[in-house]
């Protein structure tokens, strides 16, 4: 795994404590859909159906979107099982994540 993406996994780590990041596809849509996500993440192994979903509802409400990471990894993140979907409420560890994401 590189550098890039522990750093990531480890700031959505401190974004689930701070509570500042909701997963799973009821809640990841709900935050986009209220304008409170700032950033998307799925995981690369979701299903075409989930990606193509949240890439037009993402594209729709003009949210920025990534797919990096298993289902595992990402739930693991997050001290929970395994998660396809994430939204993160925060503007300043969405950037921060977003920044990494970029040197991939």
């Amino acid at each position: 795994m590189s550098q890039i993406l522990k750093k990531v996994f480890s700031l959505l780590g401190i974004a689930t404590k701070s509570n500042n990041l909701v997963s799973g596809e009821f809640l990841t849509e709900k935050a986009v859909k209220e304008h409170k996500a700032t950033l998307v993440i799925v995981a690369e192994d979701a299903s075409n159906n989930t990606k193509k979903m949240f890439t037009n509802m993402c594209e729709f409400y003009k949210v920025p979107i990534y797919f990096c990471g298993t289902k595992n990894e990402l739930g693991h993140a997050m001290g929970k099982e395994f998660r396809a979907s994430l939204a993160l409420l925060d503007k300043g560890l969405a950037d921060a994540i977003e920044k990494q994401l970029k040197m991939m």
